[in-house]
């Protein structure tokens, strides 16, 4: 199943990348291969519509690479991922971090440690001052 994800991701990755460069440069500038996919994916796209013609596409680029990558017998189906909501299997969603609770009236402060830190250090360089001076 790990070599079906990656020729799929491959596929997919592929064609978008031919169909951006033939339509930024030109099918000429494109390996041999990619032309003969994008070239089946014209054919496919006068018969039927935009959608329909890429994912035939994606799959019969699927197939090759699948074959390429040594995976054996008939590929396997790969559910594509859906486009409106993020991935669940290997992308963690990000999440922000709750917003702080209000202080409750009356109750413990707490004292910020940079003030105190930074009394340290500023006796450090008072300290150095001083022994300086004396000498």
């Amino acid at each position: 199943m790990m070599i079906a994800r990656r020729a799929d991701t491959r596929a997919r990755a592929d064609f978008a990348t031919w169909t951006m460069m033939a339509k930024l440069n030109g099918t000429s500038s494109l390996p041999p291969a990619a032309q003969a996919f994008l070239e089946r994916y014209r054919t496919l796209l006068k018969e039927n519509g935009d959608a329909v013609a890429s994912e035939a596409t994606i799959q019969i680029i699927y197939q090759s690479y699948y074959e390429e990558m040594g995976g054996a017998g008939q590929a396997p189906d790969v559910k594509p991922r859906a486009t409106t909501g993020p991935a669940s299997d290997n992308v963690t969603a990000f999440k922000r971090p709750p917003p702080p609770r209000p202080k409750a009236a009356g109750g413990p402060q707490q004292k910020s440690k940079l003030p105190v830190a930074l009394i340290f250090a500023c006796l450090v360089v008072v300290y150095t001052a001083f022994r300086y001076y004396f000498r």
